[in-house]
């Protein structure tokens, strides 16, 4: 997924700030997420800068070919080596606008998800003027912007995806501004940056983050059959009958 371009693209002061924001996002995101494995699909940017801010005990970066020495493990997207149920969560930096087709990656990831296990999905927002910007490069055959990037997918689609494969979603925030503009994070007294995520609608990138649901089952007991009422005639009363 990483040309030269697109890494080249990283370098400039536009590309810098996706990542720095990215990253504190990465580190606010990661705050509860626990276990044994996380499991990233796809590169993005200087491939693990997103996986530093991981607490699970092992992380893993898989991508369909070898494109940086970081990647750790090449296979299809769509088809992943890893048995069901036995990822504790799976990161998607971009990775669905990147791909050709975005709802099979993510059925992927859902197979190999753990019960509660965490879905993050990093995604830019096509109603802000990075989706502006976006469309105009592809309307005008120009290179893709930001690189690479197929098609932008909206807050409101990735919901209805995720929640149709039985996910529920914890939380929806947003980072960068509203347009593709070069910044930096707020610097604030006693720190050397601070990150203040922001509404998703309002913002250039959103993070979406879902939980697997735990699938229960309910025992159903058989209807018993219902006995056919047994009526007993009433004994007729007696009149005596005085001599």
């Amino acid at each position: 997924m990483q040309g030269t371009t697109a890494m080249q693209w990283f370098e400039t002061p536009l590309g810098e700030r996706v990542l720095r924001e990215e990253a504190a996002m990465a580190t606010f995101a990661l705050e509860d997420v626990f276990g044994f494995e996380l499991l990233q699909l796809g590169t993005w940017g200087p491939t693990r800068h997103l996986l530093a801010a991981a607490r699970t005990q092992h992380t893993t970066l898989l991508a369909p070919e070898l494109e940086a020495a970081a990647v750790t493990l090449c296979a299809p997207l769509t088809s992943l080596p890893f048995a069901s149920d036995s990822i504790d969560a799976v990161v998607l930096a971009h990775t669905l606008e990147l791909v050709e087709d975005p709802y099979a990656v993510l059925r992927e990831a859902e197979r190999v998800l753990c019960a509660e296990g965490c879905l993050l999905i990093w995604g830019f927002n096509p109603w802000s003027g990075w989706g502006v910007r976006h469309s105009f490069a592809r309307h005008m055959r120009r290179r893709d912007f930001p690189p690479q990037v197929r098609r932008l997918l909206s807050e409101r689609r990735l919901r209805d995806w995720v929640s149709l494969l039985d996910f529920e979603i914890s939380s929806v925030h947003g980072y960068l501004g509203s347009l593709p503009l070069a910044g930096r994070l707020i610097e604030s007294p006693g720190r050397e940056m601070e990150f203040k995520p922001r509404p998703a609608l309002m913002a250039g990138a959103y993070l979406l983050k879902a939980r697997k649901r735990v699938q229960t089952l309910t025992l159903v007991r058989p209807r018993r059959r219902a006995r056919g009422r047994v009526l007993v005639p009433a004994a007729e009363p007696t009149t005596k009958v005085g001599s």
